[in-house]
Order: structure tokens, then sequence, then C-alpha cells
């Protein structure tokens, strides 16, 4: 998240009217519902998980044990079979 100066970006009236309730701090402005994303869009974590559970799924399917999966991809054996049991 990068800072923005508000008199660069706000009309003198609605700073004016700003300085009423707060000066000289912080202010975080939330987005629009609509327009928030999910978590790990912008990082790309989100894929990046996609695609790793995806992998495991696969190599389970192919004969591979919940133990050795857990040492391959450094997750606890409770990780990679709330993985492999996922019904989504």
């Amino acid at each position: 998240m990068k800072y923005v100066k508000a008199e660069n970006v706000l009309p003198d009236t609605l700073l004016k009217e700003i300085q009423k309730y707060i000066q000289g701090e912080y202010m975080y402005i939330p987005a629009e519902l609509k327009k928030r994303k999910k978590w790990g869009e912008n990082s790309g974590n989100r894929q990046y998980m996609k695609i790793r559970n995806e992998t495991i799924k696969q190599k389970y399917k192919s004969g591979s044990t919940i133990d050795k999966l857990a040492e391959e991809f450094f997750l606890s054996v409770h990780s990679i079979k709330k993985i492999i049991y996922d019904k989504k």
C-alpha cells in the first residue's frame, strides 16, 4: 500500500472538512467492497497455492503417500490431508 498526499488528490473543500476530524495523522480509506481483490490476487500467491494444491492432489492420486507429500512440500500431514480431502 502506498501513501498519497491528500492535498494532491482531494478538492480543497473536502480536505478542509476532513481536517475538522483529523490532522497530521495517517488515515486508511478502504476500497469499495465491489472493487476489493481477494487475498493473494495482487501478489500471485492465490494462483501459486491453487497450482500447488492441484499438484499435491495429482501426486496423491498417482500413489504418493501423505507422509511423502508432507516432506516434499514442507507441510504438515494435517495440511496435506486438508488439501487432499477438500470437497471443492
